[in-house]
């Protein structure tokens, strides 16, 4: 386990930070710019939970929201921490999320979707805290994704490994689909989008 005494080093006063295998770049750096964009996609996740605890829903939903989403914080820990090192030098006893972290979210998806009614339009990013607040996390792990994605095409396909960017394209859907499950065990209306024409006709 990993054992910190000391938060505040003063290394990093100068605009440099030390990536996980010691090598020092600048805050700038596109590996630091997408472990920093996961990190801030687990802190959002965590409001996520903070909203879920608080809101009027059924026990049922709220039990596998908070379990689910847990799971995914210790995940996104994991991701970032190896995206926080260059290729060829993680250490030799870190575990890596693989193919298995990626079904689960797949089969997830599928079983709340069984309880969800099919879309008529798309959805505005919207409604009660917990689906508000889903729906800035999934837009984080987009731009997490393209982030990888951007490091990937720049560096080498080795840089990011294609199970990390697999994990986040699916993440961003299943918090989509975790927020319509939600929408509808907790009987809350979706805002759904009206084209411009229609809306004209409206007027």
């Amino acid at each position: 386990m990993v054992r910190i005494t000391k938060v505040h080093t003063g290394g990093g006063d100068t605009g440099e930070t030390s990536l996980l295998d010691g090598r020092r770049v600048g805050k700038g750096d596109p590996r630091v710019e997408l472990y920093g964009t996961i990190d801030e996609l687990n802190s959002q996740i965590g409001i996520v939970r903070m909203e879920m605890k608080r809101y009027e829903a059924p026990l049922e939903v709220k039990e596998n929201t908070d379990f689910a989403l847990g799971r995914v914080q210790q995940e996104l820990f994991d991701v970032g921490g190896e995206c926080a090192c260059t290729p060829g030098k993680l250490p030799s006893m870190m575990a890596l999320i693989g193919i298995y972290e990626g079904d689960k979210l797949v089969k997830e998806m599928d079983t709340w979707l069984e309880d969800v009614a099919p879309l008529e339009s798309f959805i505005m990013p919207t409604g009660s805290p917990p689906i508000a607040t889903l729906h800035v996390a999934r837009t984080v792990a987009r731009r997490a994704e393209r982030l990888a994605c951007l490091l990937r095409e720049n560096t080498g396909e080795d840089s990011v490994r294609v199970e990390i960017i697999s994990y986040l394209n699916r993440l961003s859907d299943w918090m989509f689909v975790m927020g319509r499950w939600i929408s509808t065990k907790c009987g809350d209306k979706e805002v759904l989008w009206t084209p411009l024409g229609m809306r004209h006709k409206n007027d």
